[in-house]
């Protein structure tokens, strides 16, 4: 029997089920914080300080692409603690601890994956012609309706560009998961980290199954990404 032809175990699907759970729920949240911030960093800054605002919130937003997942981790493992504010305020919502728990992982994975969901959402909306806008609030639209109707319809490529990015940059996670969540079986062991278990253990077949899975996925949501962006004629990473 080759690696290629080695079934998925019972702890492989249930790692693999818990990774889409967290992509998912990761997912979701983005869009419902990316969008309003995504909108406010596209608009054009009036005053230098409303300039200067938005360098400094873009730069933290872009943190995560540039710093170690493990450091991440490591002060993210910090501000979880039981006795600091956002563990005081998780026990206060009923969510309980947020190191190694699976809402310890939304949380994390959240700060992980927000510039993939956001960047794209910036240039969604910089890319909508402002006569558009003007013409909702010259009928007298609000900006909830002109959002609605004008800004979000005419984003919506973009739209599925963040949410299908972040959701793949979120199942192939692995610093900052193992740093939140540690190795629990039903509870924070994603795929990367039974990928890890499998090659500590020598259990390779199994590790070439699972990488294979996610390689395969990987490929398939780039070329997807690419290929829409290819049909509009846009340039760039994102």
């Amino acid at each position: 029997m080759t690696a290629w032809t080695i079934p998925f175990d019972g702890a492989d699907l249930q790692a693999l089920w818990l990774t889409l759970k967290l992509a998912s729920v990761v997912t979701g949240l983005l869009l419902c914080i990316g969008m309003p911030l995504a909108l406010w960093l596209s608009q054009h800054q009036q005053s230098t300080i409303q300039r200067r605002c938005a360098s400094v919130v873009q730069a933290i937003v872009a943190l995560p692409l540039v710093l170690p997942p493990t450091v991440l981790g490591f002060y993210l493992l910090i501000a979880f603690r039981p006795d600091s504010f956002l563990g005081h305020t998780s026990s206060a919502l009923g969510l309980g601890p947020l190191a190694f728990s699976f809402n310890g992982l939304v949380v994390a994975s959240m700060i992980y994956s927000l510039p993939f969901v956001v960047q794209p959402l910036v240039n969604a909306f910089r890319s909508i012609d402002q006569r558009h806008r003007e013409a909702a609030a010259t009928l007298g639209a609000g900006r909830w309706d002109t959002f609605r109707y004008i800004t979000l319809p005419l984003a919506r490529p973009g739209v599925i560009t963040a949410a299908v990015l972040g959701f793949a940059h979120t199942i192939g996670e692995f610093g900052v998961v193992l740093m939140i969540g540690g190795n629990i079986a039903g509870e924070t062991r994603v795929a990367s980290v039974q990928i890890y278990d499998h090659v500590e253990a020598l259990a390779y077949p199994q590790a070439h199954a699972l990488s294979a899975l996610l390689l395969v996925f990987s490929f398939i949501v780039l070329l997807a990404v690419y290929g829409r962006q290819a049909k509009r004629g846009a340039q760039g990473w994102l």
